[in-house]
């Protein structure tokens, strides 16, 4: 019935006349650059708030239209070619960028399928475009965009831009995969890829209350996607001057700074449309207005999702410092894609245990129960190996010998659990020049 129910979803999309397409495409063009210009002024508003100092307050009323004289300046700033660049992948590097992250939001669904609306008299749905693996067409699109980072890197021939071009490579293999096992659990429960179905299939439930844990490692993967604090080590300032973009000026810096700005407002959308109902109204105002997820209410709903999650972003950058690289990784491969891949499959065998006519006590008992044994097991096997190893990893003093920063021939910093050798350091001159002044005062007063 769930591939029946997405065949016939489907079947509204693929009907509209050139000119609507068209006009779609520009619609969501507007709205995606409109939710930039309003996110770079709130975040600098919410940021300097939470900072208790004054934010933008000059260009508008309010400072609010900060972003289009940001935007002015760096239109006018001059466009730096440096020398040793690659000049074509110098240039192409912030349009390869900028464009998939635009594209993703084509299949984002802002209203049902069942051409609800009425635009210059004509029927259509409130989406771009939706097909049986939008979901992937996500993914994909997203993977193209950090490519965009990695050739800004690379063709800039300096070591700074080089190192956080790297560094996204090796970011975008970590939370991709995180990502991608959080949608597969949705997959699961929906039957489809398509978006349009899995809002549909979020009826009466959303996924976040449903799919907790795929929630929770989508969101902090969406964080880690899109290099914003606490995971904004691509750019980290602090070690890279300024990471991937650090050659870049004008207009191209101005495509880096849109590019990171329009993938916040996909990942959020995302994220609304997979876990928080989409374009559905929330519970309090669908319980007692019929209406409100008819004609073009629910754009609304979906628009106010989506800024909840862009405060969500503002609110991290604003509390958390930024993480180390090794802890950054450790989080992503020891900790969200082994907890992603057990709550997979707790996910499928409880959706195949119901599906097979199976009682809540009997699902509870034959998931639960294993899940309840290994548990202790692994903490205990934690709190034993703990126990086993000591202080720290080869090299350190617990295994005999002592870390010698300049081993291999320039600095290292020591690994978790090592100590530097004690800096030797010259014996103190206090007490010599206490004696002599004291020896000075006695000769006077004699």
């Amino acid at each position: 019935m769930n591939h029946l129910a997405a065949y016939e979803t489907l079947g509204f999309f693929g009907r509209d006349p050139w000119w609507l397409v068209l006009l779609k495409a520009v619609f969501v063009f507007a709205f995606l650059v409109g939710t930039v210009l309003i996110a770079i002024v709130w975040e600098r508003k919410v940021v300097a708030w939470m900072q208790l100092r004054i934010g933008p307050n000059r260009h508008g009323p309010w400072g609010l239209l900060q972003s289009l004289a940001d935007g002015i300046k760096l239109a006018l700033k001059e466009d730096l070619v440096v020398t040793g660049a690659d000049k074509v992948v110098y240039i192409l590097a912030p349009i390869v960028c900028a464009i998939p992250a635009f594209m993703a939001f084509a299949v984002i669904p802002f209203g049902p399928a069942g051409d609800e609306i009425s635009i210059f008299g004509t029927r259509t749905p409130m989406q771009l475009t939706d097909f049986p693996v939008a979901l992937l067409y996500i993914l994909a699109t997203a993977s193209i965009g950090i490519y965009g980072i990695v050739l800004a890197g690379w063709s800039s021939g300096s070591t700074y831009p080089l190192l956080g071009g790297i560094r996204s490579a090796a970011q975008m293999v970590s939370y991709e995969i995180a990502m991608g096992l959080s949608f597969a659990a949705v997959f699961i429960y929906s039957g489809s890829m398509s978006t349009s179905e899995i809002v549909a299939s979020q009826q009466p439930t959303w996924f976040a209350v449903l799919l907790p844990v795929s929630f929770i490692v989508y969101v902090i993967a969406m964080v880690g996607e899109t290099n914003r604090a606490p995971f904004d080590l691509p750019e980290a300032e602090g070690e890279l001057v300024g990471g991937f973009n650090t050659e870049y000026s004008s207009l191209k810096f101005a495509m880096f700074m849109l590019a990171e700005y329009v993938n916040m407002v996909t990942v959020s959308a995302v994220a609304s449309t997979l876990f928080l109902g989409g374009w559905r109204a929330p519970w309090p105002v669908s319980a007692f207005w019929e209406g409100a997820n008819h004609g073009w209410w629910p754009m609304l709903w979906i628009t106010l999702k989506i800024q909840l999650l862009l405060f969500f972003f503002i609110w991290l950058r604003g509390t958390l410092p930024r993480l180390r690289y090794d802890q950054f990784m450790k989080l992503g491969w020891k900790v969200l894609i082994p907890v992603s891949l057990v709550w997979l499959v707790m996910v499928a065998s409880v959706r195949a245990l119901r599906n097979e006519g199976y009682g809540f006590g009997e699902v509870v008992l034959y998931v639960g129960a294993p899940i309840g044994a290994l548990l202790p097991l692994a903490l205990l096997r934690d709190v034993l190996r703990r126990k086993a190893e000591p202080d720290g990893e080869d090299g350190s003093p617990a295994n005999g010998g002592a870390f010698d920063p300049m081993a291999g021939g320039y600095p290292v910093p020591p690994l978790p659990g090592q100590q530097l050798p004690p800096v030797p350091r010259r014996r103190s001159r206090a007490p010599q020049l206490q004696d002599a002044l004291n020896g000075a005062d006695h000769s006077e007063g004699s």
